[in-house]
């Protein structure tokens, strides 16, 4: 590490280490907390992109990694699901280059529609998982990951949340002889950029089931290989009692690489502030409380945690005992049984499910797990000592927000007071315009996932009485039509109900929920170059429509309702693209625009006359 010290956020951490990395392709697709990752990627000098969903952008990373280039992939905790298919046969194939796929979870729903825990993705894809517990342990554990996944050619998930992702901590990047450049030192090319050659390797990357056998045996050979590297160099800390003032806060670097000095030689340092101390004073000032404070003295007690909840545990019991690892699957089971012998009471502190205590009773390590309450949402300091104090009473309400709602001025309202006046059964998808199932519109009835909005009108449609089925419209956005939409479109005219069914594309010009990035039918690149633009309607009349119509939402003139009631008197199929940029986006959409056209005639100017 350099004596350089810069305040980041996980997210940006992430990126910082990609560049320095020497990673050559970045993509994903938006979603919160992950997105800033690529934008930082792309702002720093990385080339970033965004894919039309995250199955895309992990099979382009799979490519990426084939021909041998340390490559990232981003993505939201649902997007994992999307993705999914891809990951659970990658992981038997060898990948050269480093591959690296970030799962950004958000406990709480901050943004998002579940609180799933992709922990249990990498156990059941069997990939490796790392965790960090702050923006240095990101910067550190992307390098980390990019080496292992080259070491043992497998793909690698970085976990994140939503608190890693977004919280701000001083990250200290590796000193510039020890980052990697992206020419190749030992092939150096003509252009200034790496030549990655293909290596072919059929029976490691075509996965028939002949292939497919004997590559499933070497995954799990991998993972055995990289258990006993973790027991033996992974990434792991351990606070409290012999290893206090022992070292810093972090791992650190031997060789390049990360390492750790052995259990029982690695400090807190001072993650523990003077909140959790003064607790331990005021405990005991209190003899009523004495008890309380005696199970936190080493070496009663003995706290398991990783990820973020690391550091709401030192701080709400700094006084225990504590281990913490950075490599969570495949789990160190040897270095923490040996750590579980040394105390009287093992607790586990995670955030979401109770992954870690349950993989450690199943191991024959005996610890105790949070109360059910403490499953649901993020952890805190205040919620991880009452897990220690075993305090399960009802926790205090917390204070009420201002409800979110749709912008004034955005187009999508025309659309919802539409649908809120003809009383149409709204199945509706993922995006700002979810907004309007609140009031004043209270106009969609369905939110499942992205993409479901015209499935699941579809099977309305197929079900109901008539008079109810005309009623059924589906409402998704640009972007969540590019990504999960064209299939649903291509059902509708596969298998049309008897009365027909409308589907309406929210068209705002941006991915605006998660920040207003672009996407393919936007017609401009993640850095806001011009690109391709896809034509909604051409797909539309192309996959067989029988009514598509174009309709621009800041036309006043045309009543929007009008038109709604009218189609859903007729047995057709039908796509309405209702058109109008996003009130917030529009302005930076004509700076794009006008940019675009002046290199244009750039390009134009310097042709050669005729």
């Amino acid at each position: 590490m350099t004596e350089e010290r810069l305040l980041l956020s996980g997210d940006d951490a992430v990126a910082l280490a990609a560049l320095h990395a020497g990673v050559r392709l970045g993509t994903g697709y938006p979603g919160t907390p992950s997105t800033e990752i690529l934008e930082t990627f792309d702002r720093l000098g990385g080339h970033a992109q965004w894919a039309p969903n995250e199955k895309v952008a992990l099979e382009v990373g799979i490519g990426s990694a084939f021909a041998g280039a340390r490559t990232l992939v981003t993505m939201k905790h649902v997007g994992l699901n999307v993705a999914a298919d891809a990951l659970f046969t990658a992981t038997y194939t060898d990948v050269d280059g480093g591959l690296v796929i970030i799962s950004a979870d958000d406990p709480g729903m901050a943004s998002s529609q579940n609180e799933q825990d992709n922990r249990h993705f990498a156990r059941a894809a069997g990939a490796p998982m790392l965790e960090p517990i702050d923006s240095q342990q990101a910067y550190d554990y992307t390098w980390l990951a990019l080496e292992i996944g080259e070491r043992w050619k497998i793909p690698v998930i970085l976990r994140l949340t939503t608190r890693v992702c977004h919280a701000k901590t001083v990250v200290r990047p590796r000193g510039v002889e020890q980052r990697r450049s992206l020419e190749d030192p030992e092939t150096p090319p003509e252009n200034g950029k790496t030549e990655h050659r293909f290596r072919r390797d059929i029976p490691a990357r075509v996965m028939i089931p002949a292939f497919a056998k004997p590559a499933h045996h070497r995954l799990r050979q991998k993972l055995a290989e990289i258990a006993a590297w973790n027991e033996a160099e992974g990434p792991m800390q351990e606070y409290g009692s012999e290893a206090r003032d022992q070292g810093g806060d972090h791992p650190g670097e031997q060789g390049g690489r990360l390492g750790r000095a052995p259990i029982g030689h690695q400090a807190a340092g001072a993650i523990g502030n003077q909140t959790g101390l003064d607790a331990g004073k005021q405990a005991e000032a209190q003899p009523d409380k004495q008890a309380a404070a005696d199970v936190l003295d080493p070496p009663k007690l003995g706290i398991i945690a990783t990820g973020v909840a690391a550091i709401h545990a030192r701080e709400a019991a700094p006084k225990a005992r504590q281990l913490t690892f950075g490599l969570t699957y495949p789990l160190p089971l040897a270095r923490i049984r040996a750590f579980a012998n040394q105390v009287e009471r093992l607790l586990v502190i995670e955030e979401g499910d109770p992954v870690l205590v349950d993989d450690l009773n199943a191991a024959g390590i005996k610890a105790e797990g949070k109360p059910m309450r403490y499953r649901f949402g993020e952890l805190n300091v205040e919620r991880v000592r009452r897990i220690i104090a075993g305090d399960d009473s009802p926790e205090p309400e917390p204070a009420k927000g201002k409800p979110p709602e749709l912008c004034q001025g955005c187009s999508h309202r025309t659309v919802f007071e539409a649908l809120r006046d003809l009383n149409c059964i709204v199945a509706g998808d993922i995006g700002c315009y979810t907004l309007g199932v609140l009031p004043p519109f209270s106009a969609m009835d369905t939110c499942v996932c992205m993409g479901a909005s015209i499935g699941v009108g579809l099977g309305m449609r197929h079900v109901l009485p008539e008079a109810e089925a005309r009623r059924v419209v589906s409402v998704i956005g640009d972007s969540t039509f590019v990504h999960s939409g064209l299939t649903g479109l291509a059902e509708m005219v596969y298998n049309p109900p008897p009365t027909g069914h409308l589907v309406l594309i929210l068209d705002n010009g941006t991915t605006a929920m998660t920040g207003q990035q672009e996407h393919p039918g936007t017609g401009r690149s993640l850095d806001h170059s011009p690109t391709h633009q896809l034509d909604f309607a051409g797909i539309g009349q192309a996959m067989g429509v029988q009514s598509v119509v174009l309709v621009d939402g800041s036309d006043k003139s045309v009543s929007l309702e009008e038109r709604i009631a009218t189609q859903l008197a007729r047995n057709e199929t039908a796509l309405f693209i209702v058109r109008q940029p996003c009130v917030l986006a529009a302005p930076k959409i004509r700076l794009y625009e006008k940019a675009a056209a002046g290199e244009r005639e750039r390009q134009c100017a310097a042709l050669p006359e005729i």
